[in-house]
Parts: C-alpha cells; structure tokens; sequence
C-alpha cells in the first residue's frame, strides 16, 4: 500500500514522497485571530488534525507549524471598535482559539508562530526579493513585481492576461495604492504606517508587513526552503497561496512545497456561510448549544476532504447517531472486560498488529488520498460488531466468541478511532464536577444570567468556562439555560 495525494499544483493524485524519507514537513495556514473561530475553521483543523495523526500512524515523523495572523486590517478593525489594542484583541482570540480546539480534541500543533514575532524573517525575505528585482518601494510601501515571476499563476491555474482583462472595468485608477503600484497586479509585501496604527521600523520606513508575506517567512524560519506539505482551505489557493509561491521560490529558486493539499468549504443548509445571511455559527455557539464534540469530528470526516459540506440540523443529528453507535463500540472493553476476563484488556492502547485485515483494510482506503469516509466504514463495522456482542452478553451473560479475539477486536478499534481523533472513556473517568452541588451550579448560572443580561459577556463567559473545566456543560436555548453533569 502507498498512500497517495491530490496534489493542487499539479492537479492529479501522486505518491507521497518526502524531501527527506520518514520525515514529513506540514505547514497549515491558520486563522486570523479577530473573532471566535467559525465551522469552517472547525472543518479545516479537524482535517488537518487528523492528517497529521495518520502520517504519524502510518510511521512518519511530523513537524506540523500553523500559524496566527496577528496583525491585519480586521483585528486594527476590531479593536477601534472595542477602543482596544491589536495586541489584546489577538491575545483574546488566540486563548479562545486554543479553549475551542481542546473540545474538539485536535492536537496542539508542534509551533504556532506569529506574524508579530517574525519581523526580522519578514524584513529579511523582502531585502532579498528586492535584491533580485522581484520588489520596488514605492513611498514607504513595497510592492511584488508579479510579472518578473514567470510561473505566477501555476498553482491556481490562473493567466494574467485572462485576470486583466476581467478585471479591466473594476481598477479604480484614482486609489492611491493604485497610483503607486508599476503594475495592477502587484501586490503589497510591506505597507507604509497609518496614524494610530501600529508598526515596526524597516529599510523602507515605518509599516507593517502585508499578508502574503508573513507565511512565506514563517515557513522559510521553522521549516527551511522546502516543505513537504503545504495546507489550507480551497479559499486560499488563490490569491495567498499563489503569492506565497511567488515570492518563496522566486528567491531559493526551490519548491516551496512539494504537496499543496486544500480542504473544502463549509455550507450552512446550501448556503455560504456568512454574519449578513444570519447562518454565521460558531465553534463555542455549537458546542454550547448540547452538540457533542464527536460528533462534529465525525460530521466532518464523513465527507471527503476536498469536496464541499453542508452543515444542517439533518446532517449533525445523524452524526449525533453514528457517533452514539460508535461509543458502544468503544466502550465495549471498558463495560464488559471484566465480565469475559482472560487477557489484560487494559485502556486500549496496546499493540495492534499490520497483518490485522482491519488495519489493512483501513490504511488501504485512507492511503487513497486521506479517505477518511472509507476509513470510517471500517472503524463502524467494528463497532457494530462489538455492540451485537455486547446485546447478547446482556441478554444471555455470555457470548460464543473467544474473549481473547474480542479484545483484540476492541483494541483495533480503540486504536483506528484514535487515529482520526475519535475517543470514548467510561464516565468515571470523566472530570468530576468538584463537589458542587446543584444549587451552587444553579446559582453560578444566575450569577451568568446577570452578567450577560448587564452586556459583562467577559463575566459570563468566565463562569460558563469555570463549570466547564468541573464537567458542567451548559446548554442555551431561548427557554433559558440548561445544564447537565458532563
């Protein structure tokens, strides 16, 4: 078996061969820290979560960076509206960033670099590229000369010619970026300081950097010349990614990746997701509302990465159903071990061999291009197997199959569903709520209740977080909150 990928460069599915062998170098553009991570993002990083979790399984050693953007037009935005700092409204959202992914379970990423500490890589690419004739300043500003790359365009399949003469009737020639460019396709890599806005100081004065350019220095700083995976959503194959093509290779004159990999976008019942439609729904919002963190990695790796997905009602109450399904299966060792004895059944976590037809089976489909929706096929069969076991030994307290090749059958499948980050433990083995008895959370609720009925959402959100963290999940509804022992 060979796991193959669909590579957005070349537009075709190839073997997946490693600049340095066992070794894999992952990039994932991250998020914009100015608002609470939204479903797309959840799709993103669920998918690349469990990318990098199978490259790990399938033996490979993963250097996975993401980053945050945390300086941009939106956050300057957001915090004029809050009479705040870009400082702190980044800070804000990246804690609220790592709190959102530690319900969904998605791994920490091995760094998490920031365009705000990477001046000095920022500063450093953009010397070269004007070293080379690649850039020109141009009153405080420095613009990419897109034309002098040849290969602009290869990644998104885009010809300038075509752009052009499409964009020909929307140029404003007044715009003042538009006056200082050489060329309307050229694009910032450093932008000149506004008042009130801050900025870092640079051969070319006072700015900050434009965005484009922050991923090609992060990736150049932690990961060298040429990775082997460069990840993000299809939204920006074109222009960030092509940008980063540009100006990444047009001064190592190496690859910038040799695999771009895209996930699809995420529909709201058919339509794009957006404030103005009102379909606007975010991580916390779901998981506040009683859907379960399972389920939502479920609902996403139940479709195929790159294809788009429709978030309904429909669609999260029968992943709802399948994850329930199973949980069964994977709480089978947990409920019945003992009751079947022979062998150490353990927390699953042992040994599970390659030989295993399962495992087979597995690796074959998800080495066809991260087919996780064929991975899954396999894990639900196990899982149905175990809860039609689990249904006789309640019913007749015993079962003809050997003990010992249900253990086995459990530990497969404990260990494939950790592969895609789905995982199930006894509710002892949950966090347990401190004691707190239901008065005590009543009147925390109330105390919340006041807060936000005050507009003191920071209040509110601190007292929902502090139950959480005892297993109090709060669930909000227009007649009123409730609240369950999770």
């Amino acid at each position: 078996m060979t796991l193959t990928l669909y590579n957005t460069l070349t537009r075709r599915q190839e073997p997946f061969e490693t600049v340095e062998p066992g070794k894999v170098k992952m990039y994932y553009c991250g998020v914009t820290v100015y608002d609470y991570c939204h479903l797309g993002h959840a799709r993103a990083c669920i998918v690349w979560d469990v990318v990098r979790r199978y490259l790990q399984f399938s033996g490979y050693e993963v250097r996975y960076i993401q980053n945050f953007t945390d300086i941009d037009d939106k956050i300057l935005n957001r915090a004029r509206e809050e009479r705040s700092s870009m400082e702190a409204v980044a800070e804000r959202y990246i804690k609220a960033y790592f709190e959102d992914m530690a319900r969904l379970r998605i791994k920490e990423a091995d760094e998490y670099p920031r365009a705000t500490h990477t001046m000095n890589g920022i500063q450093r690419l953009i010397h070269d590229l004007e070293n080379q004739g690649y850039a020109y300043p141009a009153n405080g500003d420095v613009y990419y000369a897109v034309r002098q790359f040849a290969d602009y365009g290869k990644l998104s399949g885009r010809k300038l010619e075509d752009m052009q003469a499409g964009a020909s009737d929307r140029v404003n020639i007044e715009d003042a970026e538009y006056k200082k460019k050489k060329d309307p396709f050229d694009f910032a890599l450093w932008k000149a300081a506004k008042p009130g806005e801050p900025s870092w100081e640079s051969p070319w004065g006072a700015g900050r950097p434009g965005w484009h350019i922050e991923c090609s220095a992060m990736v150049r700083d932690r990961l060298g010349d040429t990775i082997d995976i460069h990840a993000g959503g299809a939204d920006l194959i074109f222009p960030h990614h092509e940008n980063e093509i540009a100006q990444s290779e047009a001064v190592t004159g190496k690859p910038l990746s040799r695999y771009w990999l895209h996930n699809g976008m995420v529909k709201v019942d058919g339509e794009k997701m957006s404030k103005s439609l009102g379909n606007f729904t975010t991580i916390r919002d779901l998981l506040d509302r009683g859907v379960e963190p399972m389920a939502v990695r479920l609902f996403v790796l139940q479709a195929q990465y790159r294809k788009p997905i429709d978030f309904t009602d429909e669609a999260i109450a029968a992943a709802t159903n399948g994850w329930h399904t199973l949980k069964e299966g994977l709480l089978f060792g947990y409920e019945y071990g003992d009751k079947l004895g022979k062998g150490e059944w353990g927390m699953g976590n042992g040994e599970i061999s390659e030989t295993n037809p399962f495992v087979q089976r597995f690796k074959e489909a998800v080495d066809d291009d991260f087919n996780f929706p064929g991975g899954l096929a396999v894990i639900f069969e196990l899982a149905k197997e175990l809860r039609r076991e689990g249904n006789i030994i309640v019913h007749e307290g015993k079962t003809a199959t050997p003990a010992e090749e249900l253990r086995q059958q459990w530990q497969t499948l404990v260990t494939l569903a950790g592969v895609l980050g789905l995982e199930a433990k006894p509710e002892a083995e949950k966090p347990a709520s401190n004691g707190l008895s239901d008065a005590e959370i009543e009147d925390l609720i109330a105390q919340r209740q006041a807060a936000r009925k005050a507009k003191n959402f920071a209040e509110g959100d601190r007292i929902r977080n502090e139950l959480q963290a005892q297993g109090i999940t709060l669930i909000d509804s227009k007649d009123g909150t409730r609240w369950h022992r999770s």
